[in-house]
């Protein structure tokens, strides 16, 4: 009798993935275990990883890089939620005869969230919210976005998107990416600037871009330097897009006034990092894509694509 497949779900933080859909098809063929911690230490991941023949990741929760997939003999499939996942060595999977596997998506929930960062910091509501849970009342004098500037870091399906909703908010929107030209600009409902003047004239800056090696740390010391001491910085695409260190050094000297951020270095965030505690940031768990429709998505196609693997693997 042909051993059973053995399938590793990680970083199910929420305790969701089985409920999320209908796994029967898998199950029938697969012993399937579900870890709902986090484990990043690579011996640590490797010996965890080590008895699976196929590896289920959410995003970039846990990335497998040459590293780790070359201490992995036994495994065969990943499985990853989304059309494309950068923490994932496709190169070094492909030589190692592994099959990846992705999954459709929405970009609605990360515009969402997007939108919510930016009105929370807009109207001081987590401060506002924290004084009437300790009984008091109304502590700061928010700002209304009507008529202020909406900079735009990159103008993709998302960015796109974000800007049609400052613009139904009444604001002027200006954009920039290194292959932003000002006619797909004005088709978004936004102005072209050059990248100088995007950081120095937006009231809210909104980071919109795909990790490369040519984005990685774009928004810098120099540019934060640029920025209005009264400035919203929201970031939910990817946090190495920012160079950190420059963004707690702004923050602290008031550099620029607070900033929203739902993605990070490192995640998940280490306990005791500055962008937990200081006042002006509102910090979420990486959260833009964990949503009720994203996750039906996620774990359906995931279902899907084992299961052609499954059956690829039986011909």
């Amino acid at each position: 009798m042909t051993a059973k497949v053995q399938l590793a779900v990680l970083d199910d933080y929420q305790d969701v993935a089985l409920r999320s859909a209908d796994w029967s098809a898998v199950a029938e063929r697969a012993d399937i275990t579900v870890f709902n911690d986090h484990v990043s230490d690579p011996d640590e991941l490797v010996a965890r990883l080590a008895p699976f023949d196929v590896i289920f990741v959410m995003r970039e929760r846990t990335p497998l890089p040459r590293n780790i997939i070359e201490r992995l003999p036994r495994l065969k499939m990943i499985a990853s939620t989304g059309p494309f996942n950068a923490s994932i060595d496709t190169a070094a999977a492909e030589e190692h005869g592994i099959h990846v596997g992705t999954t459709g998506g929405t970009v609605a929930s990360t515009v969402e969230l997007t939108w919510a960062l930016i009105l929370a910091g807009a109207r001081n509501l987590v401060a506002e919210s924290n004084s009437v849970r300790g009984g008091g009342w109304q502590t700061t004098v928010g700002r209304e976005l009507s008529g202020r500037v909406l900079g735009v870091l990159g103008l993709g399906r998302l960015g796109a998107r974000v800007a049609g909703i400052g613009k139904a908010f009444g604001m002027e929107v200006i954009a920039w990416s290194q292959n932003l030209t000002p006619e797909v600009a004005a088709e978004a409902g936004a102005t072209y600037v050059g990248k100088d003047e995007l950081f120095a004239r937006s009231d809210v800056l909104t980071i919109h871009l795909k990790l490369s090696e040519r984005s990685t740390g774009l928004v810098g010391a120099a540019e934060l330097a640029l920025m209005k001491p009264t400035a919203l910085l929201v970031n939910t695409s990817r946090g190495p897009l920012v160079d950190e260190a420059a963004l707690v050094e702004a923050l602290r000297s008031n550099t620029i006034g607070a900033a929203g951020l739902d993605v990070f270095d490192t995640e998940p965030l280490p306990v005791g990092h500055p962008l937990r505690t200081l006042d002006n940031v509102i910090a979420t768990p990486h959260i833009g894509y964990v949503a009720d429709r994203p996750y039906r998505i996620f774990y359906r196609d995931a279902v899907v694509a084992i299961t052609e693997w499954l059956d690829s693997r039986d011909q």
